[in-house]
């Protein structure tokens, strides 16, 4: 779970400092960088399995990818910034297994990852440039200090205990100058006592997180797993459309492949006895939640081909009509696929979604919202197999997503002018609503104000009874009395 995460030299994030909760919904204007903090995210995801040059490919573009890794750098006209720097700090989960299929165990479970990159040119691919490790850190933080880290925890008691476990007094990964050197060092869990892994960082072609995979260090391990999981949802039609075979593993993929096979699984693994009514009880689910959302759907199950050895997902109407996949709107689509996340519990890490509204019409976004939420860990219990370790951060341009969501859970992406090296540019700045736990969390950053908000606001919605979320809090942004004057009713108009 991804709590706090700084950026600074990246695209135009300078200086970014943001914290996060179980649930984020950050609104922006086109153009002002809520789509580059997504890529942040998911630039470090990579960072985590990947070189440090496909990492880069992987990371969006206006052409569809990197061509030249110049362009992740902050720019200013045509001074181009020599670095770009990463600090997240995170809450990972305490047991796991490595590449060799061992159990392992973190020593701590609450850590801040700080990555360093420069370019330099390569004489192998001049055009494309290359980018050097100038430092890596893996600390962990202390447990105790939970309440300057955690705000949106306040009051979780339960909840923080199952998640913050262990004590560490070294760092596990560091990077320090020896001579004319720069080395890193991986610090294995025995402490000071084992003798750190030594390596020369320039000419390292992957972070050294990405390449630990065994037991040996397992809070590193697991803390590049918690990276590993943090993935950017870009639900595709054609993807959800697909049968699986029987063979395919079970796992929503980033795009929406698999649904088949991972609600196919899941009715299965609701069972322990091969009862088919226990195992109709997952679909009946499903279709009972879908049919809050769409009209006219009676049950949702998955057809077995057992001559071609295929499982499709199909939909049946009130009148006993089939539709298979490939016949149903992508809203549908999109909306069972978040049915299903939010159900499988094996479904942790953070997801990003760009706006969520997209299909979707404007009277389902309340239920959709809930949709999200629920897959969000709960805040009221503790961690565990009915309540994964799970995140979602959403961007929207949607007023009726904004006025529904609740009010701690807003982040307001704007540009804003400032001054580098007397040169005049616009960078991102997030904000957030005063009276909040982010305002105790920063509060040297001015909360939004009315006036700005106004443009996000928009025509007063029809009010809609509270979603009943697992995340519910004291209220909406909607129905704070400080909001309230703001919305315009076009309902009282002729």
């Amino acid at each position: 779970m991804l709590t706090r995460l700084k950026v600074s030299g990246f695209k135009n994030l300078l200086n970014v400092d943001v914290p996060f909760g179980p649930f984020t919904c950050v609104a922006g204007a086109n153009g002002t960088g809520k789509s580059n903090l997504f890529d942040a995210i998911q630039f470090l995801s990579a960072l985590a399995n990947h070189t440090l040059i496909n990492a880069a490919r992987s990371v969006r573009s206006e052409e569809g990818t990197a061509s030249d890794v110049r362009n992740l750098f902050h720019r200013i006209g045509d001074k181009v910034s020599t670095e770009m720097s990463f600090e997240a700090e995170m809450i990972i989960s305490q047991e796991g297994v490595d590449d060799l299929g061992q159990r392992v165990k973190a020593t701590t479970t609450f850590l801040r990852y700080r990555v360093v990159l420069a370019y330099r040119m390569d004489s192998s691919s001049p055009s494309l440039g290359a980018l050097e490790l100038i430092e890596e850190r893996l600390d962990r933080l202390k447990l105790g200090d939970w309440g300057k880290h955690l705000k949106f925890a306040d009051q979780r008691k339960e909840w923080r205990d199952s998640v913050l476990k262990g004590k560490r007094a070294v760092p596990f990964i560091s990077t320090r100058i020896r001579g004319e050197e720069r080395v890193v060092k991986v610090h294995q869990d025995g402490g000071n006592r084992v003798r750190p892994e030594i390596t020369l960082s320039k000419p390292l072609p992957r972070t050294v997180l990405s390449t630990i995979n065994t037991a040996e260090s397992p809070t590193a391990l697991l803390a590049r797993r918690e990276m590993e999981s943090w993935k950017l949802l870009q639900l595709e039609p054609s993807a959800l459309r697909k049968p699986d075979e029987f063979t395919t593993p079970p796992g929503l993929g980033s795009d929406g492949s698999h649904l088949p096979a991972t609600l196919y699984q899941l009715a299965r693994s609701n069972t322990n006895n091969g009862s088919i009514s226990q195992e109709t009880e997952i679909y009946t689910q499903a279709a009972a939640r879908l049919s809050e959302l769409i009209d006219d759907v009676a049950a949702v199950r998955i057809d077995q081909d057992e001559q071609r050895e295929l499982l499709t997902l199909e939909i049946t109407d009130h009148s006993g009509t089939v539709y298979p996949a490939r016949s149903l709107s992508d809203g549908a689509l999109r909306l069972l696929a978040l049915l299903v996340l939010g159900s499988d519990s094996k479904a942790t890490g953070l997801l990003c979604m760009e706006e969520l509204e997209n299909s979707i019409h404007p009277s389902r976004i309340p239920l959709i919202l809930r949709l999200l939420q629920d897959i969000a860990t709960d805040l009221n219990s503790p961690v565990g197999s009915n309540n994964p370790l799970c995140q979602v951060i959403v961007s929207t341009h949607s007023a009726s997503v904004i006025q529904e969501i609740f009010d701690d859970t807003l982040l307001i992406a704007e540009l804003e002018e400032d001054v580098l090296d007397d040169q005049r540019f616009h960078g991102v700045r997030f904000s957030w609503l005063s009276d909040t736990w982010r305002e105790e969390a920063l509060p040297e950053v001015p909360p939004v104000s009315k006036d700005r908000l106004l443009a996000y606001l928009g025509p007063a919605m029809p009010k809609t009874p509270l979603p009943k979320s697992r995340l519910r809090r004291d209220r909406r942004l909607m129905d704070r009395s400080d909001i309230q004057p703001l919305l315009f009713d076009f309902s009282n108009t002729e």
